[in-house]
């Protein structure tokens, strides 16, 4: 059983939602990525996201965008983030950790090669944007061939035979993006989203995140009523942002832990 099934699995007995939480490596700085990991994990994340930093994150709204810039000016690139995640596999052996990027770092070193690099450094899994189901599944099966999960998003516009697709060749989770744009965008429709998950479950035996737009406690506690999990990325960069660098890992802590209390109380 991989961290994330394992993780999902103990989530469902307790009858408790999933929280993952995502920041983006080498923001805002290459020392304060594994301190921010593990402050999500203290405060109550169960599956972190970490960002792999990209000059086109086409996915991302401005929040993201930004982050995804302050790393670069640091020329901190995929090896640099498995390296992270081997540094913090140091002292925590459970929490799953997914990379969360786009295609162009794993076609420059080769897929084969990232599977490897990505199952030695420690890592569980990955969401590659711009990686379709129906281009990629002999990539998916490899994955799966090395223990690790590749996650498909899906969205308000995923027709069924996309979402039998992602059926098929996804693993560990789906994610189900909530709103018709980019990451930190809009509000989201809660009714819609139960509608969307319903249908979703039809196909997808996977747990479902629910991600985008989702940025404090009650959003996520009413997410948290249909979805196995609810994601949460802008918000918490936003928390980055704002915060005195020395302040940033307590803040993050303290943010994460309210989203989880929140969902907790559901």
């Amino acid at each position: 059983m991989s961290r994330i099934d394992a993780v999902f699995s103990a989530l469902k007995a307790h009858h408790k939602t999933g929280l993952v939480t995502f920041i983006t490596a080498g923001d805002p700085g290459p020392e304060m990525t594994v301190p921010l990991m593990h402050a999500m994990v203290a405060g109550g994340a169960d599956v972190l996201e970490l960002g792999v930093p990209f000059s086109d994150p086409m996915a991302e709204g401005p929040v993201i965008q930004r982050a995804c810039e302050r790393a670069l000016k640091f020329n901190i690139g995929l090896r640099d983030v498995l390296g992270f995640v081997r540094e913090f596999r140091i002292t925590n052996r459970d929490t799953p950790v997914v990379l969360m990027g786009y295609a162009n770092p794993i076609e420059r070193i080769g897929p084969d090669a990232f599977i490897a690099a990505a199952k030695e450094a420690g890592a569980d899994g990955a969401i590659v944007v711009d990686y379709p189901p129906e281009e990629c599944e002999q990539f998916a099966a490899a994955m799966r061939t090395a223990g690790l999960d590749l996650i498909f998003l899906l969205a308000p516009t995923s027709t069924p035979e996309r979402i039998a697709q992602v059926a098929r060749a996804g693993s560990g989770f789906s994610y189900y993006v909530s709103l018709k744009g980019v990451t930190g965008a809009g509000t989201i429709d809660t009714a819609d989203v139960a509608l969307r998950v319903a249908a979703i479950r039809e196909h997808v035996k996977l747990p479902i995140g629910v991600g985008f737009g989702i940025r404090d406690g009650a959003t996520a506690k009413a997410v948290a009523q249909v979805a196995d999990a609810v994601v949460i990325g802008s918000r918490i960069i936003q928390e980055i942002e704002n915060t005195p660098k020395e302040g940033a890992v307590a803040a993050v802590q303290a943010f994460v832990a309210g989203i989880r209390s929140a969902l907790d109380s559901k």
